[in-house]
């Protein structure tokens, strides 16, 4: 499959494994999942990637939409033939997960959403946003992230400051891009047609994907389950990486994902 948008990339774990894939947040790249990998790369195949213009991906040549960056992935894994994987993904990387699954069911076997949407709050915000960080740059988002990415208590940790040097290196139009697939994306009409397991899960103080929004996706598909992480806002598999892991530990045994062979 060839869609024009390469993604940058990472993989860990034994290659005749079980596969992972897991999509960032907007504004972070694929070192987010630092604390996943470590827990699951001695038994699955992890494959991690950047956003286009985030990481080291490069920045995006037009717009882009859900269904494009979906494409994108599908493309990634066919380059190494990899066929079916659990995709795990957060905030955007979430919506990516549920866009691959409707748009090519035969490449997932599961999917954990972590502090996502069917359809984001505020669509028609999300284009504002894009011409703010355009014209400011993506240093206009820093003062916002505390209370919407980590709760207050979490701010100024070494854990913080990183995910904030994240969005510092994040592109200015490859987060705009990926602002305008949000704003376009809403698959609350065909949840129904996802018939893989799925997790749901959402931050208890989380502002920007509340628990609420999360629940719509796994009340929504056909084997769904939701759960709410206390203590944690947007990034909660970096502040509650525990917890987190616990989830998908479990939804994974539960999925029956086992190394092959």
């Amino acid at each position: 499959m060839t869609t024009g948008i390469a993604l940058h990339h990472r993989i860990d774990g034994p290659y005749d494994a079980p596969v992972l894939v897991l999509g960032p947040s907007l504004g972070t790249d694929l070192h987010l999942f630092d604390a996943q990998v470590a827990a699951f790369a001695d038994r699955f195949r992890i494959v991690r990637y950047d956003l286009p213009g985030h990481g080291g991906s490069a920045a995006p040549d037009g717009p882009r939409t859900m269904a494009d960056l979906a494409d994108a992935v599908v493309a990634l894994l066919d380059r190494f033939g990899i066929e079916r994987a659990h995709h795990v993904g957060v905030s955007i990387g979430g919506a990516i997960a549920l866009q691959l699954a409707l748009d090519h069911p035969g490449w997932a076997t599961g999917l954990t959403v972590i502090a996502s949407a069917a359809r984001f709050a505020d669509p028609d915000s999300w284009p504002q946003r894009a011409a703010t960080v355009r014209k400011e740059g993506t240093e206009a988002m820093l003062d916002s992230r505390p209370g919407t990415w980590f709760v207050h208590s979490f701010a100024g940790t070494d854990e913080a400051e990183r995910l904030l040097g994240m969005l510092r290196a994040t592109g200015d139009e490859g987060y705009a891009a990926c602002c305008e697939a949000i704003a376009g994306f809403d698959v609350r009409g065909r949840l129904p047609e996802i018939g893989v397991p799925v997790l749901a899960v959402a931050g208890a103080e989380d502002p920007a994907t509340p628990p609420e929004m999360v629940r719509v996706i796994a009340d929504g598909v056909r084997d769904g389950r939701f759960e709410i992480v206390d203590g944690a806002a947007h990034l909660l598999n970096v502040e509650k990486p525990e917890q987190l892991n616990a989830l998908l530990g479990a939804q994974l045994a539960a999925s029956g994902a086992r190394r092959a062979g």
